[in-house]
């Protein structure tokens, strides 16, 4: 539970009523006790998204109330154990506010302070469960099943397509992965990142994967069928080490020399 400063005894009730209140920089000092990685930047994007509406002075700073705070520790913490959309969040506070009851889904896979979530250490679906025999993918699901499971519109998915980060296949299905890259694609819009922002990142993942292919392309061809399985748990297995390589990557070029 986020702690919020007591208010001040003023002059009058006014007086009071603004002592309660407190400037952006308390609000990051209190979230940052459960949200290390919150940032100003973070809590003017949320107000710009309308899931917090903070009072202004005449001076036009912002001013906090208690209800504030608790509303971004709220919406924080959606993001952070629930993996949801903004617009879901919004949906749900909406909810709340009118007395309704909300369903929350279950808690999704911990993400470190970057939001790099860890590789799993086995063949795994969109929603963490083991993968089918020997390890062979799902079956492929529909675009409505897709929209419904990722929590996401039409027109969102029509813009990843159109930037190439998701891709269904020629029957119209998409791989069980496509859930997953459909969240975190939403998750990194609450920050900010639109699509054409992660091309770059599209792009890299292209290239690992054409890296991974050409050492397990020879395994493929050959005709033993163990052969080819083995080709495949390479391939699995070259692929978790890439996505820790990156986060490593990526969590080191954060952090440069010297600091």
């Amino acid at each position: 539970m986020l702690r919020t400063p007591s208010g001040g005894t003023g002059s009058s009730g006014a007086a009071g009523a603004e002592g309660r209140l407190v400037s952006i920089g308390t609000v990051l000092n209190l979230l940052r006790e459960e949200f290390p990685e919150v940032t100003i930047s973070k809590i003017r994007f949320l107000e710009a998204e309308g899931l917090v509406e903070p009072r202004r002075t005449p001076s036009g700073y912002r001013k906090f109330s208690t209800d504030d705070v608790e509303r971004l520790g709220h919406v924080l913490r959606m993001q952070r154990d629930h993996y949801l959309p903004l617009k879901v969040i919004r949906e749900q506070l909406d909810a709340l506010a009118r007395g309704e009851r909300v369903q929350l889904p279950a808690p999704a896979q911990p993400r470190d302070a970057l939001g790099l979530l860890e590789a799993p250490e086995g063949p795994q679906e969109a929603d963490g469960a083991p993968g089918g025999p020997e390890g062979r993918p799902a079956a492929r699901i529909g675009r409505a099943e897709l929209l419904a499971t990722a929590g996401v519109t039409e027109g969102e998915l029509v813009e990843w397509e159109s930037y190439g980060l998701l891709c269904a296949h020629p029957d119209g299905g998409f791989d069980a992965d496509s859930v997953t890259i459909a969240r975190l694609v939403a998750d990194l819009g609450g920050f900010g990142l639109e699509p054409r922002h992660l091309r770059a990142v599209k792009a890299a993942a292209d290239r690992e994967a054409g890296l991974i292919e050409q050492v397990v392309a020879p395994l493929r061809r050959h005709r033993n069928p163990q052969t080819r399985a083995h080709a495949e748990a390479t391939a699995k297995e070259l692929a978790t080490l890439a996505v820790r390589l990156h986060a490593a990557l990526v969590r080191a070029a954060l952090h440069p020399r010297g600091q």
